[in-house]
């Protein structure tokens, strides 16, 4: 059963939608990025650190924020409603050991260890969004004497604002460029990470490679592996980051799209 259809409200459906969506564009940029890490350790150590880096300040700027206002806002909510309190008291519990994980993942002194704690914070914060989604939100949503949109009313880490962030940093940082698919900007380091979004799932794919590309520093390249050729992405690339990055076809099917993107 949806959110939507236990809503007590229409405001309401819609403010749970919100939620979800961004809960969705954070689980796909945290994906990409530990993708990146994971890719480094492997196979360019070297640029891991610088990897990891990118990884926390995300956190630190994104994701801790979302789980705090979550505590202010959501939670406290929730653990008035009898069906919720230890299931809130568990949510808690998810929070704390989010924040342990950015903190080994802060302090890791190996590309090894640093691909270990983001892959397990992944794992442990998309089991969360999980929850938050098809149990916590619908309560809130469902409950006739709580306003979900009056809760959510400006709480902007909950909602989205630190993408426009991001967005702002990249367009500052772009060069210039097609930024389309071309045969500029090839890369000859056979170290050059690589992303297969094949197996992710349709709803997380977009956001799993913004999160990926978000990673890649200027002058350094990734390659996307896609089931089919990504013009729509790369448009909505392009869009968010204009003239940054170049596109180089490596592959075009039948079973895989390979693509050279190369940060400017």
């Amino acid at each position: 059963m949806s959110t939507l259809t236990l809503a007590s409200d229409p405001q309401d459906a819609a403010a749970a939608e919100a939620v979800e969506a961004h809960h969705t564009h954070l689980a796909g940029e945290l994906a990409g990025r530990v993708a990146l890490l994971i890719a480094d350790a492997e196979r360019d150590p070297a640029h891991a650190d610088e990897t990891r880096r990118a990884l926390v300040d995300f956190c630190d700027h994104d994701l801790v924020p979302h789980a705090v206002a979550e505590e202010r806002t959501l939670y406290p909510a929730a653990r008035d409603l009898p069906a919720a309190r230890l299931l809130v008291d568990g949510m808690l519990a998810e929070h704390r050991g989010i924040v342990a994980l950015v903190d080994a993942l802060r302090e890791a002194r190996s590309a090894v260890r640093a691909a270990a704690a983001g892959r397990a914070l992944q794992v442990l914060f998309e089991e969360h969004l999980a929850k938050e989604n098809t149990l916590v939100l619908p309560l809130l949503a469902g409950a006739p004497d709580i306003s979900l949109a009056g809760l959510l009313s400006g709480m902007h880490d909950l909602l989205g604002h630190g993408h426009a962030r991001e967005d702002d940093e990249a367009e500052a940082g772009a060069r210039g460029g097609c930024g389309g698919s071309c045969g500029c900007g090839g890369s000859d380091d056979a170290d050059v990470p690589e992303l297969d979004v094949r197996d992710i799932p349709h709803s997380l794919r977009h956001a799993t490679v913004f999160g990926a590309i978000a990673a890649v520093p200027a002058g350094r390249a990734m390659v996307l592996v896609a089931p089919h050729d990504p013009l729509p992405l790369l448009a909505q690339i392009e869009d968010r980051h204009p003239g940054a990055f170049a596109v180089e076809y490596l592959q075009r099917g039948p079973e895989a799209w390979r693509l050279l993107m190369t940060h400017r």
